[in-house]
């Protein structure tokens, strides 16, 4: 008897709006929509305008890159303790 297996189902990853993304970075939303538009923040435009999705994945690409770049700039003193604000400000 042949036993046939089922293809393994890949699972979509999840797909994040522009304001869920403004909420998990605590960032305003110009911000957001710049970060997007340079392509720092890899996002896709679905159907009409103004309907884009961030992958969760590429969020969490774009978090880890960004404390690479920061120990970085902190390291080769770019960033030194008087330049870190005691308050952040959007």
């Amino acid at each position: 008897m042949n036993k046939t297996t089922a293809p393994t189902a890949v699972p979509f990853p999840r797909m994040l709006t522009l304001d869920e993304v403004q909420e998990i970075l605590n960032l305003g939303k110009p911000l957001v929509y710049a970060l997007v538009k340079s392509g720092e923040l890899r996002a896709a435009q679905f159907g009409g305008r103004g309907i884009w999705r961030v992958r969760q994945d590429d969020l969490t690409a774009y978090i880890n890159a960004a404390y690479a770049k920061t120990a970085e700039r902190i390291a080769s003193g770019l960033i030194t303790e008087g330049d870190t604000p005691a308050e952040d400000t959007q």
